[in-house]
Parts: structure tokens; C-alpha cells; sequence
């Protein structure tokens, strides 16, 4: 039996995943340079048999690198 796709990196949090406007290949990677039809880190264990080495996560929006204001 194989075991579900839940150990390697999650597209939806990697700063270098977007959508495309193709409804054929929905998903890109910015970083690998590629649009596919399945998530990204999906196409790259498949074609590699190794999890995506390019995952970066998204920075934290709640850490905000703005400086804070001095009215607060």
C-alpha cells in the first residue's frame, strides 16, 4: 500500500508557488520555472523521487518587517 503525500513540503506555504491564469496547468513554481495540472512538490517527487529541495515558506504576516509607529 502506498503511503499518502503528507511528509514533503506543502506547495500552499511555499513563497515560490503561484496560480496561473492556464485552467489546463493551474499551478506554478516561480523557482523551478514550470506550470502543472497537480501541486508542484507533487510533479517534482514524481519526476526526481526526492521531495522539492526549493521549498522557502512564506514569510509570517504577522511579523511585519514595517517599522512600528510611534503614535501607538
Amino acid at each position: 500500500m502506498t503511503e499518502p503525500f503528507n511528509k514533503g513540503p506543502n506547495c500552499w506555504q511555499c513563497q515560490h508557488f503561484g496560480i496561473s491564469y492556464d485552467p489546463k496547468l493551474p499551478y506554478l513554481c516561480r523557482l523551478m520555472g514550470f506550470k502543472t495540472r497537480m501541486l508542484p512538490a507533487i510533479e517534482v517527487l514524481r519526476a526526481d523521487g526526492q521531495y522539492c529541495q526549493g521549498f522557502t515558506p512564506k514569510p509570517d504576516p504577522q511579523e511585519s518587517k514595517l517599522p512600528k509607529s510611534i503614535w501607538a
